[in-house]
Formats: C-alpha cells, sequence, structure tokens
C-alpha cells in the first residue's frame, strides 16, 4: 500500500482508518483511496483519518448499521451514485442481507422521494448483478 500520511498527522488515527477501511470496504476501499490520494493526498488522509479512523471506528454503532445508514443518506441524496455503489458493496461485505440493503433504498422513497429511490434501486440492481446475487422478492 503506498503511505500518503502527512508527515503532521497522527499516526493512530491514519493506521486505524485503514483497518477500518480494509474492514468495511475490503480491499477495493484502499484502493480507492490510493487512486484519490495520486491528485489528492491530503484529502485522501482525511477521508481514513476522520471517516474511517474516528467516525467509523466509534462502537455505538456495528458496521452493519453504519453502512445502512450510509445506504440510506447517499440513496436520499440523490446525486452521489459512485459512492452509493461503494456503500452497497460494503453494506453486502460487513453482513447486510440483500433484502435489508433494497428495504432500506425503498424506505428512501418515502423520505427522499421516488426519484432518489428509484436512482438507489438503480445502484443496487447493478451491484448485485456484479456479485451474482439475486434480487430479492417480496
Amino acid at each position: 500500500m503506498t503511505h500518503f500520511r502527512h508527515a503532521a498527522a497522527p499516526e493512530g488515527r491514519y493506521e486505524r482508518g485503514s483497518r477500518m477501511l480494509t474492514t468495511v470496504d475490503g480491499p477495493a476501499g484502499l484502493e480507492v483511496v490510493e487512486n484519490l490520494a495520486k491528485s489528492f493526498p491530503d484529502f485522501a488522509r482525511y477521508v481514513l483519518e476522520f471517516s474511517f479512523g474516528d467516525i467509523y471506528a466509534r462502537e455505538s454503532l456495528g458496521l452493519r448499521e453504519r453502512e445502512l445508514a450510509t445506504v440510506a443518506a447517499l440513496c436520499a441524496m440523490g446525486n452521489a451514485q459512485p459512492q452509493l455503489r461503494v456503500h452497497v458493496h460494503a453494506a453486502l461485505h460487513v453482513g447486510c442481507k440483500p433484502a435489508e440493503v433494497v428495504e432500506v433504498v425503498m424506505q428512501m422513497s418515502v423520505y427522499a422521494g421516488f426519484p432518489a429511490a428509484l436512482n438507489g434501486l438503480s445502484v443496487v440492481r447493478e451491484v448485485f448483478a456484479e456479485a451474482g446475487i439475486q434480487l430479492p422478492l417480496a
């Protein structure tokens, strides 16, 4: 792994962030951050240290709950399909059931509107197809 840690960055946050990112996203997560670091090393460090080293490492929620919340938020935003794709993969990686992911996205139709939910379901369909997961039918 390419290290792009800023000299003044506390090592604890960086290392904890790398470990949490790998736990959540597997090797694909580190690859995304490493690619980001090629152009924006400071921002890549912020993603590792703050998002994963500080927030994801908190103990009050498990990784499943964090990923379901993240999928819901990204879906509701309606303009974050690339990030939603990453976090649908992550939700599955940390043990969320496909039906849970679908239900969370469907729930967003009530709070974010049908267009946001439809766009989210489109991302879910693509991710599930790539992973060889059958769409859960009610």
